[in-house]
């Protein structure tokens, strides 16, 4: 009994310390779907946080503490059919700051075009050869563009692996009946999202992720000016992208996630460092113009 006993300690104590990638919050929503079954929304929940934490998604060893977190929200907005469901999807991934309990936003979409098949208590199977399902080929593109961004946000160009592996499950949706997986659909969905990411013309936006994580915000608790100044100019370098695709959709996704924070971080600044943010912020993000207006009021 002792020697099973050290065993399942044994056991215990490895899986506590190298534990999955993702730390996912599962949210399923199904208000507006009235008169039906409320269970097949606790199962589905259920099985997608399943799927999201219990996947082993890269190769590379994470502490408990070390789990990236993020957020899953599925909205249903219809039930077509007993299996069949239309939603929207909003995925929501933060950074942890060095020597901060602050957590950086990294990335915040709203996928609208969610259409999948469910049977209550169904396996979730996933391939990254194959394209199985909508449901777990939307779930799997998500974890690795997360885990991608996140390992650029650490290392230079250092998520490229996960975000080819987000193209290729875009590249085997291609025959898919469902939205969002190829070019003709629109100009945002999740065939953009990773493509723009591969393209060169968007290589500022990725070593702005690392520039302004690394360099910038975790370099804050210890030298605030310098850190501010290491963001400002990881901004000004989106000029690039810009000039090259003027108002694209990778950079309005990025300051999805980032306007907030941006405007937090220049409150503080000097009033150059405003003027210049400013400036550049009107130039490259002209939608949200108004709300920047708080850096210079505040």
């Amino acid at each position: 009994m002792r020697k099973i006993s050290l065993i399942l300690l044994s056991i215990f104590f490895v899986t506590s310390l190298f534990s999955q990638e993702l730390n996912c919050k599962v949210t399923v929503n199904s208000d507006q779907i009235q008169g039906t079954d409320k269970h097949i929304f606790d199962a589905l929940k259920t099985a997608i946080f399943e799927f999201m934490n219990n996947r082993k998604w890269t190769n590379d060893v994470f502490k408990t503490e070390e789990r990236i977190d993020c957020n899953i929200l599925i909205n249903i907005t219809e039930r077509p059919q007993t299996d069949k469901f239309t939603a929207t999807i909003q995925v929501a991934a933060n950074r942890p700051v060095y020597k901060s309990s602050y957590n950086s936003p990294l990335f915040n979409y709203n996928d609208k075009e969610f259409v999948f098949y469910y049977i209550e208590n169904q396996a979730l199977d996933f391939s990254e050869s194959t394209n199985s399902s909508n449901l777990t080929s939307v779930l799997g593109f998500y974890a690795y563009l997360i885990i991608g961004m996140h390992y650029d946000s650490f290392a230079l160009n250092a998520g490229t692996p996960y975000l080819i592996k987000a193209l290729t499950v875009v590249n085997n949706a291609q025959g898919a009946e469902e939205k969002g997986w190829k070019a003709f659909d629109g100009t945002k969905n999740r065939y953009w999202l990773v493509n723009n990411y591969m393209d060169a013309s968007f290589i500022p936006l990725r070593e702005c992720m690392y520039n302004y994580h690394r360099k910038g915000l975790d370099i804050m608790a210890d030298n605030k000016e310098s850190g501010r100044a290491a963001i400002l100019e990881s901004i000004e370098s989106l000029k690039k992208v810009h000039e090259a695709k003027p108002l694209s959709f990778s950079l309005q996704v990025f300051f999805i996630a980032k306007s907030e924070e941006i405007i937090n971080i220049f409150s503080g600044g000097f009033p150059d460092e405003k003027a210049k943010v400013m400036s550049t912020l009107n130039e490259i993000d002209p939608t949200n113009s108004n709300k920047y207006q708080r850096i210079i009021s505040q």
